[in-house]
């Protein structure tokens, strides 16, 4: 089993511990998933008090993974579109008023803002094919925008943007930036504050080697009391743990947003990943993820008939390298990828590749044998 592909790496490594493409981290997850699973069974609920002290860790390590003011900021939700919801359905829309975002977004950044339509909310999307796509898009910022919502990696062709950039000029408009971080976090070095981004989000089952099931939002601390409220339950309230208190009120924290029982399960395997990126550290699995990338873009380019669709600029790129097979129509190879064992993903113009800091640099060296084989026919 070659694993190329950043779509569920904690199953595909559980499942194939021992292959060669498999490091060490997958044990780590699993082994936390297989204690939490075996205390449940054989003593309840007995060593909920160390529950929540992982659930403690792990939002701990949210807040230095985003390098966020406070843990105060941080809220563990279910996955990326919930906490886009949280945004989109929270802020006090006006009729007229308009929502950035480029044309290139995967759904959940896209149907989120086009469901707001009722309410007089307009979507513009902005093409980011040109040569400066931070331009583009502060270009479309008018007066009648409130908040411009962003992939930092766009899911299909990989491009990065200059987040900073993107932030900087979005204050002095008065906008506020809203980033989906799911293909960056876990990947490379991501801040909040040096982005200086309203709201960022991402899910815990790609790059950052967790379940489905479980994500992050980021909320900036004078912008929670601005989000209207649409979920409630005990575990979003201030004294969440006094259960006979009459008079309540939702927490001043981003645990606002968790209405209820936390995934326990979830957090056990996603503290553990995240523990393993920390002891990496994010340079290193950044430096390592080009290496790899940089590796697969080089034995494409030697294959006739590749064509390449992310961006070749390291600057512009994380993890994701997109590309299409003369006389190949994507769906057609990407089965035939699956059937050799190549665990890839179809998206946008191609095939898309996105290798991790553990992906043994065999493994692409055998991937891009198939890839050969497949093109002499």
């Amino acid at each position: 089993m070659l694993n190329l592909s950043d779509e569920f790496p904690l199953i595909a490594g559980l499942r194939y511990l021992n292959h060669a493409a498999v490091a060490p981290w997958p044990k780590r997850a699993g082994e936390a998933v297989r204690r939490f699973a075996e205390a449940n069974v054989s003593i309840g609920a007995r060593d909920y008090p160390e529950w929540l002290a992982v659930e403690k860790r792990l939002r701990e390590r949210f807040r230095r993974l985003l390098n966020a003011p406070g843990t105060a900021d941080i809220a563990l939700v279910k996955n990326t579109s919930e906490a886009l919801s949280f945004v989109a359905f929270g802020l006090d829309w006006r009729a007229g008023d308009q929502v950035v975002i480029s044309d290139e977004e995967f759904p959940s950044n896209r149907i989120v803002w086009e469901a707001l339509k009722p309410r007089g909310v307009e979507v513009v999307q902005v093409g980011l094919g040109g040569s400066d796509p931070e331009a583009a898009l502060l270009a479309a910022c008018g007066p009648r925008t409130r908040l411009l919502s962003i992939s930092s990696v766009q899911y299909a062709s990989g491009l990065r943007l200059d987040l900073p950039r993107l932030g900087a000029a979005c204050r002095q408009r008065g906008v506020l930036l809203c980033v989906d971080a799911i293909q960056q976090l876990g990947a490379l070095p991501f801040d909040v504050q040096a982005c200086d981004c309203a709201f960022a989000m991402a899910d815990g089952h790609k790059w950052l080697l967790g379940p489905e099931g479980l994500g992050v939002f980021y909320c900036r601390s004078d912008l929670r009391e601005r989000l209207a409220l649409h979920e409630y339950g005990w575990h979003m309230l201030e004294h969440a743990g006094d259960y006979s208190r009459i008079e309540w009120q939702p927490a001043r924290s981003a645990r606002r947003f968790e209405c209820g029982s936390p995934n326990m399960l979830g957090a056990m395997a996603l503290e553990a990943s995240l523990s393993l990126l920390e002891e990496v550290g994010m340079v290193q699995v950044a430096a390592l993820i080009e290496e790899r990338v940089l590796q697969l873009q080089e034995g494409l380019q030697r294959l006739p008939g590749i064509h390449l669709h992310s961006p070749l600029n390291p600057a512009r790129r994380a993890g994701i390298l997109t590309f299409s097979l003369d006389g190949w129509d994507h769906q057609a190879l990407f089965a035939r990828l699956r059937e050799q064992q190549v665990i890839c993903a179809q998206r946008g113009k191609g095939i898309r590749f996105s290798p991790h800091f553990y992906t043994d640099p065999a493994v692409i060296e055998q991937s891009l044998d198939v890839l050969s084989q497949l093109r002499q026919g």
